[in-house]
């Protein structure tokens, strides 16, 4: 599944070539996507995008008169092509803007295209969602405030999006064996000492992963097709068996909350 880094560089992707433009037309070729593509919708021709946002894995599209809220779900892809381009049956749903249109592929229709038009009540999809990790309000002294409570493992904890969110799998096994500390680690037991070098390794982790165009470890690419190359950087995700790189002990897999855990048993304490 996509997460914050392969949104935030799909989103500089299309940012480029949608700031300012004109919707000429909009085209629903599927509209039973994880959640109906709602009617009004397809009535935003005319209207002009006036930047494109991010908020945890959601794409926001500002067109004055309301977003457009796009997800990418567990296999969407965001493609800026020339107007006319021949689709497929994956290809539910494009933006026109005159000699370009952006084009929703998502094989499984798990992801998202809503509408909140101005004025109305943040969107139930964002309302409640945790703090921006590469924002200046995640810091050692905000996580450690905020894990005081919590009993669930550090890694639970890194991918609940009501506390912190857009971290994923990949990255809080990558955040964390960076921070040193075992992702099986009660939340609640962090010192703020290892709360401010685990929110460094968040940032870090993140940051790393954008300018290396995300992972493509499946189906994403980005908005020109290009596929991200950090699944080649990775220091511990899907490495069970070998060798720590920074020890030389076996990385371990296990399973915290249905997901593949990775870290180093001698590095991570």
């Amino acid at each position: 599944m996509p997460e914050l880094p392969e949104v935030e560089v799909t989103r500089r992707g299309i940012a480029r070539a949608l700031a300012g433009q004109r919707i000429s037309a909009i085209e629903v070729r599927e509209s039973r996507l994880r959640w109906p593509v709602p009617p009004a919708v397809r009535g935003l021709a005319g209207l002009t995008v006036r930047s494109v946002k991010r908020r945890a894995k959601y794409l926001l599209l500002d067109c004055g008169d309301g977003q457009l809220i796009m997800h990418l779900g567990m296999s969407g892809s965001l493609r800026v092509l020339p107007a006319g381009t021949a689709f497929d049956k994956h290809d539910h749903f494009d933006l026109v803007l005159g000699e370009r249109l952006l084009r929703l592929r998502d094989p499984r229709r798990f992801g998202a295209v809503l509408w909140r038009k101005t004025g109305d009540a943040p969107h139930p999809l964002l309302a409640r969602l945790g703090i921006e990790p590469l924002s200046r309000a995640l810091d050692g002294a905000r996580l450690h405030a905020l894990t005081r409570a919590r009993r669930a493992p550090i890694k639970a904890f890194l991918m609940d999006s009501r506390r912190v969110v857009g971290v994923g799998n990949i990255y809080a096994s990558e955040s964390l064996y960076r921070a040193r500390i075992d992702p099986r680690t009660p939340a609640r037991r962090l010192s703020l000492a290892r709360c401010a070098r685990l929110a460094r390794a968040i940032k870090d982790t993140l940051r790393s992963a954008i300018r290396a165009g995300g992972s493509s470890l499946r189906d994403y690419v980005g908005a020109d097709g290009g596929y991200g190359c950090f699944q080649l950087r990775m220091l511990v995700y899907g490495r069970e068996g070998k060798r720590c790189r920074r020890c030389g002990a076996a990385v371990r897999r296990i399973v915290l909350g249905q997901r593949s855990t990775y870290f180093c048993p001698a590095c991570q304490r």
